[in-house]
C-alpha cells in the first residue's frame, strides 16, 4: 500500500463533510458510544459507492445527467431535513443534555443515508481508486477491493477520533445553554451549507 494513497485518502476523509459533521453532532448529543455507531454508519454508507466504482457502475453517474440529478437532490433534501432536525432540537441531534434513549439503529441508518445519498462519492472513487491500480496488476479488481477496504478502515478511524474529541468536550457544551444554542445554529448552518454545495455540484 503506497504512502501516497494513504496520505491522499486521509486528506479526503479528514476534510470536513457531512459524515464528519454528523458524527461530531451525535457525539455532542449522546456521547462517544453513539458517535462510534455514527462513524460505523458513515463508513457503511460509502460501501455502495465503492462497489459502484469497482464494478464500473459509477460511469452511470458520470454519463447520465438524470441519474446524477435524482440522487443529488435526494441528498440535498436529506441534508436539509438534518438541518431542520438540528434546529428543532429533536431526535438524534438533540443538544439539551437529556438522554432520550436514542436508538442506535436510528443513528446508524441516518449515518448510512448521509453518505449513500451523495453522488459525488461515486465519482470521487471512480476517479480516485484507479490511479493506484497498475495496468500490470495481475488482479486489478482485487487491488481495487483492497484499496477500498483500507479507505473504509481509515474512514472509520478518523470519524471515530472526531467523535472521541467531541465527546470529550461534551460536558462543557451541555452545561452552557448559550453554547448549546450556538452549536445548534452552527450545525444547522453546516448541514444547510452542505446541501447548497451539493445542489450546485456538477458531474
Amino acid at each position: 500500500m503506497s504512502l501516497e494513497f494513504l496520505l491522499t485518502s486521509l486528506v479526503i476523509i479528514a476534510s470536513p463533510g457531512t459524515g464528519a459533521i454528523y458524527t461530531v453532532a451525535v457525539a455532542l448529543s449522546d456521547g462517544m458510544r453513539a458517535s462510534t455507531i455514527a462513524a460505523l454508519g458513515c463508513t457503511l454508507g460509502i460501501v455502495p459507492h465503492m462497489l459502484a466504482a469497482i464494478s464500473g457502475l459509477a460511469v452511470l453517474f458520470h454519463t447520465s445527467a438524470m441519474a446524477f440529478q435524482i440522487l443529488k437532490y435526494l441528498g440535498v433534501a436529506y441534508l436539509l431535513y438534518m438541518a431542520w432536525v438540528m434546529m428543532r432540537q429533536c431526535g438524534v441531534l438533540s443538544l439539551d443534555g437529556q438522554s432520550k434513549a436514542k436508538s442506535f439503529r436510528h443513528v446508524i441508518v441516518s449515518a448510512v443515508l448521509i453518505n449513500l445519498l451523495n453522488p459525488k462519492l461515486s465519482i470521487v472513487f471512480f476517479a480516485f481508486l484507479p490511479q493506484f491500480v497498475s495496468l500490470k496488476e495481475g488482479s486489478p479488481m482485487g487491488r481495487m477491493l483492497a484499496l477500498s477496504l483500507v479507505f473504509m478502515a481509515l474512514t472509520f478511524v478518523v470519524f471515530a477520533l472526531y467523535g472521541v474529541f467531541a465527546a470529550a468536550v461534551r460536558r462543557h457544551v451541555l452545561g452552557k445553554p448559550a453554547t448549546q444554542l450556538w452549536m445548534r445554529y452552527g450545525f444547522a448552518a453546516a448541514f444547510t451549507g452542505l446541501a447548497l454545495q451539493l445542489a450546485l455540484a456538477q458531474r
